[in-house]
């Protein structure tokens, strides 16, 4: 089917807001203001209360109303119309069906928990008023001709209620495809609308999605999976009008549903993010618009398993309810005050933090960077003032293949290449050494050296597991020479290993630890430092801040994210199923995979580049719905929410093993 080049995929559409006489005219202020804030283009034509009075006056406001949306689509708009009842939509899909004459019949969505076809006592036909038999030329529109506007083999009704057996059979006598609420209930609501889509868009004219938003009334149908539905519509170059019946009903759901169906697709998104963003990303091929638990949503309406939970900072799943009420309550309760004052919630984040992790201070930041930056600072002041390390001399050992950050001071401790590139000159006193190698650690050690800085495991260099042991014999080095121990546990802290520090695996406890991502429940960006007095006790006011560290919205959803973890035994479970899913991971070695290292749900798989492209890997597993991300050329990375449940899993592990299998 040719799109139309206003309405084709790779572009926004254009909207005329019509609206008829009604409660819903006072939707419209708020409803442009959400198509805009989700960049559509939208111009408000105004409320139809005329022309025309008297007796006639009804008729011709309808085809007035008819023929405002035929010149929307002559001049390459999309008609959204909002309505008091079907009957001023039907006079609406009328004008749309006459401008698409000459390519033939319309084909209509309808979603209606009543059709305007409650019969009457003892009539066995649709009501006179009723939308379809208008349309498919059953009886005259108010003040036309009988006109057949819709093709009945693209019609299709998405049931809100029980129909009776005579509305049933005559819906069947017109040929028209009904989708009960039962079957709706069996196959769910996204599948029948799959269906419903094949048979509107058979329609040689193209189609039209007519929702009564009574069918929300005693959630006949459930208004969340009815959006996702909904955002399959982006993709349609062929859709044609979209209509709001009763939108005063539920006008947050009306503001909903129009930015779901109408809103832009996915390649004029990414179109106006490579335009007008810098090219520091290389996104795979997909939109997401969505969240809920494990799943994430794109706007073509598509379900994807999030395998990757944002590098560990969704770990909690996307919108866990009881952070959402935290986030809620606090933010119309207090946000965000400068640290020159205190605060009601940040006290009881810092003796939460230090009280679960055994540590006797803690100092909030945001990002997982500033709290590296932290520790780097804390770690050299103390070498000055402690240790008594010479002036600027203090040394920052570091591991090759790390990953901390992307600030000028942690690229410099980094050994990859292309993050170090165009950025010198680097701060003096950084080294690196390789990973899991401990007597190169102790070979590294000068009298000025300050700290060792580590990933109990390396999640950007791939996945490394260091050898059993290391980090203890590292921890006995560093005692030994009186340098600093300070673990990154942004990624692997907070459960994702199966414990809730990575160092535990090793019996270790670091001088420092440094937590983010996690943290934050994947709402807000909080990180935080943690070490005991004799470390944290370099700094003296003045000598480091943050003005939104420890903010009270971070601080209030922070301590319950760390309730959520050990409420809901987050670490035992990352440990039981991360262990299962490894395990079946590992019957993929030899078939294009070399190795499968990891602990908890933090897992790599190490591809044969001989048989199998990682990156391509990564796209082909999106096709097939499942988020993951490649690195170092060679290793998918599986890092899913915590929260994740065995079946989930179990469908993951088969569908990656499919895949690459087809792979190699």
């Amino acid at each position: 089917m040719t799109a139309d080049k206003h309405t084709g995929p790779d572009r926004a559409r254009s909207l005329l807001l019509v609206e008829t006489a009604g409660d819903s005219a006072r939707l419209h202020a708020s409803l442009v203001r959400e198509l805009r804030r989700a960049g559509i283009a939208v111009r408000w034509h105004g409320s139809l209360e005329g022309p025309g009075s008297g007796e006639d006056g009804p008729a011709e406001r309808l085809q007035h109303l008819a023929g405002v949306c035929a010149s929307a689509l002559d001049n390459g708009e999309t008609p959204l119309l909002l309505s008091p009842d079907q009957v001023a939509t039907a006079s609406a899909w009328q004008g749309v069906a006459r401008a698409r004459s000459a390519r033939g019949r319309i084909g209509l969505i309808l979603i209606d928990a009543r059709l305007e076809a409650c019969l009457p006592a003892g009539d066995e036909t649709l009501a006179e008023h009723s939308l379809i038999p208008q349309l498919l030329g059953e009886v005259a529109p108010a003040g036309g001709q009988p006109f057949p506007f819709l093709d009945p083999a693209s019609v299709c009704v998405v049931a809100a209620h029980q129909w009776s057996e005579a509305e049933m059979a005559h819906v069947s006598r017109l040929g028209i495809r009904l989708f009960t609420l039962d079957e709706i209930r069996r196959r769910s609501l996204g599948a029948v609308f799959c269906d419903a889509l094949s048979v509107a868009r058979g329609a040689p004219g193209g189609f039209v999605v007519s929702l009564d938003l009574s069918a929300l009334a005693g959630r006949a149908l459930a208004p969340g999976p009815l959006a996702a539905a909904l955002y399959s519509l982006r993709a349609c170059p062929d859709l044609l009008a979209f209509g709001l019946a009763r939108a005063q009903d539920a006008p947050a759901w009306a503001r909903e549903f129009a930015v779901a169906a109408l809103g832009p697709t996915a390649d004029a998104l990414r179109e106006r993010e490579q335009r007008y963003g810098a090219h520091n990303y290389d996104p795979l091929p997909v939109v997401f618009a969505r969240g809920a638990g494990v799943w994430l949503w794109d706007v073509a309406g598509r379900r994807y398993l999030d395998m990757m939970s944002a590098y560990s900072a969704v770990s909690l799943g996307h919108g866990h309810p009881r952070l959402l009420q935290v986030l809620a309550s606090q933010a119309q309760r207090l946000a965000l005050t400068s640290r020159a004052y205190s605060t009601d919630r940040l006290p009881l984040l810092l003796e939460r933090l230090c009280e679960l992790f055994g540590y006797e201070s803690a100092l909030p930041v945001n990002t997982g960077l500033e709290a590296v930056e932290t520790a780097l600072k804390a770690a050299r002041k103390w070498a000055y003032k402690v240790k008594r390390v010479a002036a600027d001399k203090a040394e920052i050992i570091s591991c090759e293949g790390n990953f901390h950050g992307r600030s000028i001071a942690i690229v410099g401790l980094s050994s990859e290449d292309q993050y170090r590139d165009g950025f010198g000159p680097f701060p003096a006193g950084l080294k690196h050494i390789p990973y899991g190698d401990a007597d190169a650690l102790e070979a590294a050690i000068t009298p000025d050296t300050a700290a060792f800085l580590v990933e109990p495991i390396q999640g950007e260099g791939g996945i490394r597991l260091p050898p059993d042991g290391y980090l203890a014999r590292c921890a006995e080095i560093c005692r030994r020479h009186h340098v600093l121990l300070i673990a990154d546990e942004v990624q692997t802290g907070l459960g994702r290993t199966g414990k809730l520090l990575a160092c535990a695996h090793d019996g270790v406890r670091p001088d420092g630890v440094i937590l983010g991502k996690a943290l934050g429940g994947g709402l807000l960006p909080v990180s935080a430092f943690l070490a005991d007095r004799a470390l944290m006790g370099v700094f003296a006011p003045g000598d480091h801040g943050s003005t939104f560290g420890g903010n009270p919205l971070a601080a209030a959803v922070a301590l319950e994210a760390l309730d959520v973890i050990v409420d809901e035994n987050l670490c035992e479970h990352s440990a039981g199923v991360g262990e299962g899913f490894r395990r079946r991971l590992e019957e993929l070695l030899g078939a294009g995979v070399r190795e499968v290292r990891g602990r908890g749900l933090f897992i790599g798989v190490d591809l044969d580049p001989a048989r199998i492209d990682a990156a391509r890997a990564a796209e082909a597993l999106l096709a097939r719905g499942i988020m993951t991300k490649d690195t170092h050329n060679t290793v998918l990375r599986f890092a899913p929410p915590l929260v994740i449940a065995q079946r989930e899993l179990d469908w993951a592990a088969d569908t990656i093993a499919d895949t690459l299998k087809r792979l190699a």
